[in-house]
């Protein structure tokens, strides 16, 4: 295994002990009592997982350590982190959460991805990852936004939010574009 993917594995790993701080935090701000500490917690652990995300992309490249793996567990990783985030700063009370649509853009384009690369993977032998700069952008943003409630932050997170979404939706729509020039191309060879 490189290191790379032994990078994206640690960001994995922080997913379920970031989950259990913000939820934590979350419950006790709603009962009247906020537990700072869940919070800083929280919060530490989202940035050290998110800053691995560009560290195993550039150990990745820089090293030579580019995978067929790593293309698989990088998006696994990113989504993960993402997904638990939305779903537990709006499920648990968090102050100042986000909107209800941004949650349901960014958990929909990854649902419609993932049910869309499993049918082309039926459909043809190999379906290959191409990570778009749409996609990685959109990450970025996405990311931003989640910071952005997790440290109380309220100016420009509308705009956070709305830039997020608007690349989330965008990039969802090359990944499907790109599929569908796979299927095409293996199709027609078959």
């Amino acid at each position: 295994m490189t290191a790379a993917n032994k990078i994206t594995l640690t960001r994995i790993g922080l997913i379920p002990a970031f989950v259990w701080l913000a939820w934590a935090y979350g419950r006790s701000f709603a009962g009247g009592q906020p537990m700072e500490s869940y919070r800083f917690g929280a919060i530490t652990l989202f940035l050290l997982a998110a800053c691995t995300d560009g560290i195993d992309g550039f150990v990745a490249r820089q090293f030579h350590q580019e995978s067929r793996l790593g293309a698989i567990l990088d998006p696994i990783a990113d989504k993960g982190l993402v997904a638990a985030a939305l779903i537990v700063l709006a499920a648990s009370g968090w102050p100042q959460s986000l909107p209800f649509w941004f949650p349901c853009a960014v958990i929909g384009r990854d649902l419609v991805l993932g049910i869309g690369f499993t049918a082309l993977a039926r459909m043809i032998e190999r379906v290959d990852v191409h990570p778009s700069l749409t996609g990685k952008i959109a990450t970025v943003f996405q990311l931003t936004s989640i910071a952005w409630v997790l440290f109380r932050i309220p100016r420009f997170s509308s705009t956070l939010v709305i830039i997020a979404t608007f690349l989330t939706l965008f990039s969802g729509i090359g990944y499907v574009l790109d599929g569908l020039r796979q299927l095409r191309a293996r199709g027609s060879r078959l």
